[in-house]
Order: structure tokens, then C-alpha cells, then sequence
């Protein structure tokens, strides 16, 4: 995506249409997106959950399965980086690549889909902290007071500049990642029955429901593809996405089979999912607390607060920038297209995704809805699912753009064998998971919930690619611009 330049004229100051640059560099970028998949987050929550709900033992497996399928999915998305740079990302590329139609489509189908990972998690975060305030302070504090707090929190970090967001994020995922590390190191040296080369089998991937298996370790992959949203702020864009990209993918894949591995060796392999229905988010903190002691446990539920926070963090920068970039390109109101005349951050986007997720939060708790079972449940699926659709489209979208413009200096294998290889595999990923969305919701295949949150991911693409049309049709101008990072 060509992004406007800085203005010719005399006037002093930067375009406020342009996203602080030269800001961050290849460390920055996979701060924010590791911290985006929230490690602590995943040991605590993530993996007992998926072994509970999927009942296999193959977790580990698919963590590195899917890397793997990332990985490969990657080397078509580095390519786009080199030549498209802006705040939109697959939104940009999916416009570059399939049209500008498809295009306005991913664009609404990336808003659903961050809002909803960012807000879900904040049903988490307020369930996990109410419930530690109460069990070490005994003071009661209802789960959307906690929220609406962070949110605030969230929000003026989002508000100032870019570079400081990466600081604060790298500080909270150098103490995750050490809990998460000492849990590994404790778990695997107290295996009560040994560690067992079978949850890293394709045997024990294919035992219990792996479509739901893959939806589970996808949601804990969502945000690896940020990198290339911030390539208007990186040093050097050409280089610094691909490798945060790559590094972030095999980090993630790595650290987590490595965790749920763990946690299964700790448990014993045959005891880990009945042990995982039973403790749920509490098992790391059992285990940890039985095999390093009790001291563990009490910092491993403080920095869970904390990566929780990361997570959000990270999440609400990634919404900003897409307000940012329909805002610029006139799609959306353009005020949201205007970055902060001194910190260079995208503060009305930013402003809007706070403003939403307080609106979603107050909802939830007028209707008294438990945070678990609905707001971090339903939410973070949907979440995922959407990232799993915007995979496969970005794929084709590469596809699609190189067979127009032709090789432009890269191989057959980044510009159409690899993300045609990544547009199969993700697909079939996507409709294993859409076929077993009742089970990650935890619901019977009769209940409308399983097919009412799906068809709110596609709905918002049918509904951009309508609204797309209708700018063809009524602003020319604006659909001209759509995906090329201009009004």
C-alpha cells in the first residue's frame, strides 16, 4: 500500500495521514506480537482448556502442525510486505490482490474479528483478577469494575506514542515468558509418569475432536500477522515484517508445544485431560504450586494479570491502526485517519475501540453475564475464526497479485506455490473448525449460538463488500483509494 508521503510544502510538522516512522525495529514488532498471543495466558488458559474440551492429548502436535502451516502461509505474506506498507495490513493485501471489493470484505471481517479477541479478553482479565483480589485480599470487586478500569488504562497507553507501548509490553512478556519457562523446566522434572514422546504423535493429535483442537491453537497463534501493520512505523519496513513475521511464528509454535508438553508430562500423560476438565485455568497453578511450591503459584496468578494486559495491549493497537486506515482512505469518517499531532499515534482509533469495548463490557454486566462462559468464550472463537478466514484470503490475495504483476524478483515458491499450499491447508483448517464450533462453545449441535456467531464473521464480509459496491456506485473517489492507503 503506497502510503501518503510526508508534505512538500513549508508548513512544519509531519502528515498527520502518516503513522510515526522509523519508531520500531525488528524486537519492537515481535513484542507486540507474541505479546498479542499472551503466553501466560495460553499455559494458564489456553491449554487446559483445549485438552479439556477436545479431549486429546496431541495439543503439542498441533501447535507445531500449525507453525509449520504459518510458517509456509508466511513466505507469501513476507512477499506482500516488501511491496505493501500500511496500517491495514490483510486488508491492503486481500484489496491489492483480490480487488477492492474483497478487499472492503477483509477489512470488515479484521474489525469483527481484533474487536472481538481484544474485548473478549478482557472478560478473562476481569474474572482472573476479581477472583485473585478476592482469594488473597479478600476484597470484593465486580469483574466489569476491574474491566472498565483497564480499559482506561488501555486506552491512554493507545493514546501515546507507539514506541512506549513496546517498552511496557516488552517488560510484562520478559516476566511471562521466565514464569512460563520456570513452569516448563519444574513440570518436565516432575513428571509423575515419565515424559512420553506421545502428545507430540500424529496418534495423539487425531484422538478426541482435532478440528477443535486447531480452532484452540489457532486463537493462541491470532496476532502473529501483525507485524505488517505497523510497517508504516518500522525503520525498515522491506525487511523488518518478514523477520518479525518468521520470528514470531516459530517463538510462538515452539514455546507452546513445548508448555503443553509440559503440562501434560506434569499432570501424567494419561491424567492430563481429566485433570484439565477439573482445575481448568487453575492446573498451571496446582502443578506449579506441587512441584516448585506454593510461592510459584501466587506470582504465576500476578503475571497472568499482567499478560492478560499484554494481550489487550497489544490487541487495541492492532484495532487502532485498521480504524486508522479506513479512516485515512475516507471509508470511515476521515477524522479517524489523523494521527495525534505529537505523539503520532492513531488516538481517535484508538478512542473508538476503547469507547466499544466499554459499550460491550457494560452490556454484558446489565444482563449479568458470566465473563467465562460468554464475553472471553464466545468472543475470543469468534475472534479466531475470523483471523482463520483472512488467512486464507490474504493467500489468495498473493496469488492473485503476482499473477498480475508478475515475478518482480521473487521465486515461484513465495509468490504462488507457497500460498497456494497455505490457501488449501488453512481452508480445510477453517471448516474443521467451523464444523466444530459447538464444541469449542460448548453447546449441542442444535443450538442457533453455533451458527449465530459464524455468520457474524461473514456477515461483516458480505456487508463490506455491499458498502464497497455502494462507494463504486456513489463515491468513486473513495473506492478508488480503497486499499492504497489515500482518500
Amino acid at each position: 500500500m503506497a502510503v501518503r508521503e510526508a508534505s512538500t510544502n513549508n508548513s512544519p510538522g509531519p502528515d498527520p495521514t502518516v503513522s510515526s516512522r522509523g519508531s520500531l525495529g525488528v524486537a519492537h514488532i515481535v513484542f507486540f506480537v507474541v505479546a498479542a498471543s499472551a503466553p501466560l495466558t495460553v499455559a494458564a488458559g489456553g491449554i487446559p482448556q483445549s485438552l479439556a474440551v477436545t479431549e486429546t492429548s496431541g495439543i503439542p502436535a498441533a501447535y507445531l502442525v500449525l507453525a509449520a502451516l504459518l510458517a509456509v502461509f508466511s513466505v507469501g505474506y513476507a512477499a506482500m510486505s516488501r511491496r505493501i506498507t500500511g496500517a491495514g495490513a490483510f486488508y491492503a493485501y486481500v484489496a491489492q490482490g483480490l480487488g477492492r471489493v474483497a478487499g472492503l470484505g477483509a477489512a470488515f471481517i479484521a474489525l469483527i474479528s481484533y474487536n472481538a479477541m481484544q474485548i473478549g479478553i478482557y472478560g478473562l482479565f476481569g474474572f482472573t483478577t476479581a477472583d485473585f483480589l478476592d482469594a488473597k485480599f479478600g476484597w470484593h470487586v465486580d469483574w466489569w469494575v476491574i474491566v472498565l478500569v483497564g480499559i482506561a488504562v488501555v486506552g491512554t497507553l493507545g493514546y501515546l506514542r507507539i514506541d512506549l507501548n513496546a517498552r511496557v509490553l516488552a517488560a510484562l512478556l520478559i516476566a511471562e515468558t521466565i514464569t512460563v519457562l520456570v513452569f516448563d523446566i519444574g513440570a518436565f522434572g516432575h513428571a509423575p509418569e515419565g515424559v512420553s514422546l506421545h502428545p507430540l504423535s500424529w496418534d495423539a493429535l487425531t484422538t478426541g475432536s482435532m478440528g477443535a483442537a486447531f480452532c484452540f491453537v489457532m486463537a493462541s497463534f491470532t496476532g502473529f500477522e501483525s507485524a505488517a501493520i505497523y510497517g508504516e512505523e518500522c525503520r525498515d519496513p522491506r525487511r523488518t515484517v518478514a523477520r518479525s513475521t518468521y520470528i514470531s511464528v516459530g517463538v510462538i509454535g515452539v514455546l507452546y508445544a513445548i508448555t503443553a508438553w509440559a503440562l501434560i508430562s506434569g499432570a501424567g500423560t494419561d491424567k492430563a485431560v481429566a485433570a484439565a476438565g477439573e482445575h481448568g485455568p487453575n492446573l498451571i497453578f496446582v502443578l506449579g504450586g506441587d512441584q516448585i511450591g506454593s510461592g510459584f503459584a501466587d506470582v504465576a496468578q500476578v503475571f497472568l494479570i499482567t499478560s492478560l494486559f499484554a494481550a489487550l495491549l497489544s490487541f487495541h493497537n492492532a484495532v487502532a491502526r485498521y480504524f486508522f486506515a479506513l479512516g485515512r482512505e475516507g471509508v470511515l469518517p476521515t477524522p479517524l485517519g489523523r494521527t495525534h499531532p505529537r505523539n503520532d499515534s492513531p488516538h481517535l482509533g484508538s478512542a473508538t475501540q476503547t469507547v466499544l469495548a466499554a459499550a460491550v463490557v457494560i452490556v454484558f454486566a446489565v444482563l449479568d453475564r458470566d465473563p467465562m462462559a460468554t464475553l472471553f468464550n464466545w468472543f475470543t472463537n469468534l475472534g479466531a475464526l475470523g483471523v482463520m478466514l483472512l488467512l486464507v484470503l490474504t493467500s489468495l490475495a498473493v496469488i492473485a497479485f503476482f499473477l498480475r504483476r508478475g515475478a518482480d524478483g521473487e521465486n515461484a515458491w513465495s509468490r504462488l506455490l507457497a500460498p497456494a499450499v497455505a490457501a488449501v491447508l488453512l481452508a480445510v483448517v477453517f471448516v474443521a473448525a467451523l464444523d466444530n464450533f459447538g464444541v469449542l462453545l460448548g453447546v449441542d449441535s442444535g443450538s442457533a449460538l453455533r451458527w449465530v456467531l459464524p455468520a457474524l464473521v461473514l456477515g461483516a464480509g458480505v456487508v463490506g463488500a455491499l458498502f464497497a459496491l455502494y462507494l463504486r456506485a456513489a463515491r468513486p473517489h473513495v473506492y478508488a483509494g480503497i486499499g492504497r492507503g489515500r482518500g
